[in-house]
């Protein structure tokens, strides 16, 4: 019996076998498989805590086959933290079966920030000899592990950390915050950060960005790797608790959780660390949270956007975050910028990190789902708050030939209030 699916017994036994998880599961939606939906993934655990099932490859396919958007966790009546039976199965199966060749070397690049570095600068030089610049992004000219279709961005010529100092100084600030970026931010799209600075900047907000950060752990411990996880979360608790600041400010759901979430319950029984973990969850915000929360958005400083947009918002942001509606609240406040809701703007685009990599087919499905939606907004720009989601909609976009443009919600906030309004920033292809 494995500890590690022992440790969340109490979550298996809660399940009452009711089925509501269906309604909401994207991949159910799609497969109609009942080991695709929550129940039966809760029922898989528990047939392996009993005994009845073993660790095969079938079964690391089951779990594999989820996109951690927690729709299942808002939507179960008994309160069945389905995620955390997931990602404890995923790490026993790890332990069991040892992780995949591709999983290997993602762990052993996320896991060494200098190596990752390297890496990055090497496939922004390598990006052009394997893919071909398409009027959305860039394609694959061969098949490297990607469908041929596939439409990918261009990765920065200068990762964030090389744009901004570590010092974004105001006189006579109101606050001081650390910026955690993440590594799509850092590596794909910079100009996230650099409108988080402005933005921040012009409400009075002194901006440090620690430049030995690096990956936050959450892609490990999605795939089960949840050891060196940990060992990442301390790096960062040490890193940010020594920044001396009174807020960490972040621009992608699943990061903000990672620092709110997963370093307090990683470092739970280390004495000299818990602390400094709680103390930095409780301190941790979504660019949006923060706007709404803590330095509340100065409408003064908003000019026109003559823009018509609507949201999608994240899993990791909605429901990881419990920010649902926030960023919604702030985007509505730029003067003439037209908004159009989806009809279901929480529900996931399929993106979900590495698993439209993975399986790309099935989260293409899914994503079309939410093409139809925002199709149906009329609406020339889709805002979002992460970056992963904004790599799978872009690639959707482009798909169906849609003329819609993605922007991150602190980028249409900086358009608005740097005067940054013509058509051609806020709308159109891009």
């Amino acid at each position: 019996m494995s500890n590690r699916l022992k440790s969340i017994e109490h979550e298996i036994i809660k399940c009452m076998k009711c089925g509501n998880c269906q309604a909401v599961c994207p991949l159910y939606k799609e497969t109609r498989a009942e080991n695709a939906v929550a129940r039966g993934k809760v029922q898989l655990a528990a047939a392996v805590l009993s005994g009845k099932l073993d660790y095969t490859a079938e079964l690391a396919h089951r779990f594999d086959l989820c996109l951690t958007c927690m729709a299942c966790v808002s939507n179960c009546p008994c309160g069945v933290r389905v995620d955390r039976v997931v990602l404890e199965a995923r790490a026993a199966l790890a332990e069991k079966r040892g992780l995949s060749f591709p999983h290997r070397v993602a762990a052993a690049g996320l896991a060494r920030p200098a190596l990752m570095q390297k890496g990055m600068k090497a496939a922004g030089i390598a990006q052009s000899f394997f893919f071909k610049r398409g009027e959305r992004g860039m394609i694959p000219r061969f098949p490297v592990g990607l469908d041929l279709k596939r439409v990918l961005p261009v990765l920065a010529k200068k990762d964030l950390k090389e744009q901004l100092p570590e010092k974004n100084a105001v006189e006579n600030p109101v606050m001081r915050v650390a910026l955690f970026a993440g590594c799509v931010t850092n590596y794909v799209y910079p100009g996230v950060g650099l409108a988080l600075v402005e933005v921040l900047n012009r409400h009075g907000v002194e901006v440090v960005l620690p430049k030995q950060q690096h990956c936050c752990g959450a892609p490990l411990l999605i795939h089960g790797i949840k050891d060196t996880a940990k060992e990442m979360a301390v790096s960062h608790v040490h890193m940010f608790d020594a920044a001396g600041v009174d807020a960490v400010v972040t621009v992608c759901g699943t990061c903000g959780e990672a620092f709110r979430h997963h370093y307090p319950e990683f470092l739970s029984g280390q004495a000299k660390d818990a602390g400094k973990a709680l103390s930095l969850a409780g301190r941790t915000y979504d660019i949006a949270e923060f706007l709404t929360d803590v330095v509340p958005l100065d409408h003064t400083l908003l000019g026109p956007l003559d823009t018509h947009f609507t949201y999608h918002e994240p899993c990791h942001v909605g429901r990881g975050l419990g920010a649902a509606g926030k960023a919604e609240k702030l985007l509505k406040a730029i003067p003439r910028a037209t908004y159009s809701p989806m009809q279901d703007p929480g529900g996931c685009c399929g993106g979900a990190g590495s698993f439209s990599f993975e399986h790309y087919k099935l989260a293409s499905q899914v994503l079309d789902r939410k093409l139809r939606d925002i199709s149906g907004t009329d609406a020339g720009v889709v805002v979002t708050g992460c970056g992963s989601c904004r790599i799978q909609l872009n690639d959707g976009l482009a798909q169906r030939e849609m003329p819609q443009r993605v922007l991150h919600t602190v980028e249409m906030l900086a358009h608005s209030i740097t005067g940054a309004r013509e058509e051609g920033n806020c709308n159109g292809r891009q």
